[in-house]
């Protein structure tokens, strides 16, 4: 990315940072040592923005300057999943480092009735599970429950409670969020 590209990006990220706290530029200026007019004039584009000074707005702004200076492509939003497949289960993994979401996966499964489903197949684990239909219907295996999702539903759930989801009447497709322990049991 040119370097006036970069620098109208940060410039962006500084002006929406302030706003989104509601500050005015007097109050960010007196939070890093600057005067309003200077202020204005990063925000604006006329002016450079030094080092130091780069250093003071992310401080009083509560971010980092790899956040402001982090070159914006189509690298950093698209992302291209991976088919993972087991008997019944297709699984396309939709998320990124989970590190930066708390710990979440987001992925999109196809489930048929190959899938194993029965009591020996329940799993356990730390954690809370969601997830909606896109299509067709899941049969949730919850302790000793069976429950229909219809397509359009959505269901959430502790995943200390002995559970799995299966295909009913046709194949079904889930949207389906978990944590990182999920991940593990569902990679498993």
């Amino acid at each position: 990315m040119p370097d006036d590209e970069l620098s109208e990006v940060v410039r962006q990220r500084l002006r929406g940072l302030r706003q989104a706290r509601g500050w005015s530029l007097d109050v960010l200026a007196a939070r890093c040592d600057l005067s309003p007019s200077t202020l204005s004039r990063i925000e604006t584009g006329p002016r450079r923005i030094d080092l130091d000074q780069l250093v003071a707005l992310a401080r009083a702004l509560g971010t980092t300057i790899d956040h402001l200076v982090e070159p914006v492509d189509d690298a950093d939003v698209i992302i291209r999943p991976v088919q993972h497949t087991e008997a019944g289960l297709t699984t396309w993994m939709l998320s990124r480092d989970p590190a930066e979401r708390g710990g979440t996966h987001v992925a999109k499964m196809r489930i048929t009735a190959e899938r194993r489903t029965g009591p020996e197949h329940l799993s356990v684990h730390p954690g809370r599970e969601w997830f909606t239909v896109i299509s067709g219907t899941a049969l949730l295996h919850l302790g000793e429950r069976q429950i229909r999702v219809e397509t359009g539903e959505a269901a959430e759930f502790s995943t200390m409670i002995p559970h799995s989801i299966a295909a009913l009447d046709g194949p079904v497709e889930i949207l389906t969020m978990f944590d990182r322990e999920g991940e593990r049991a569902h990679s498993a």
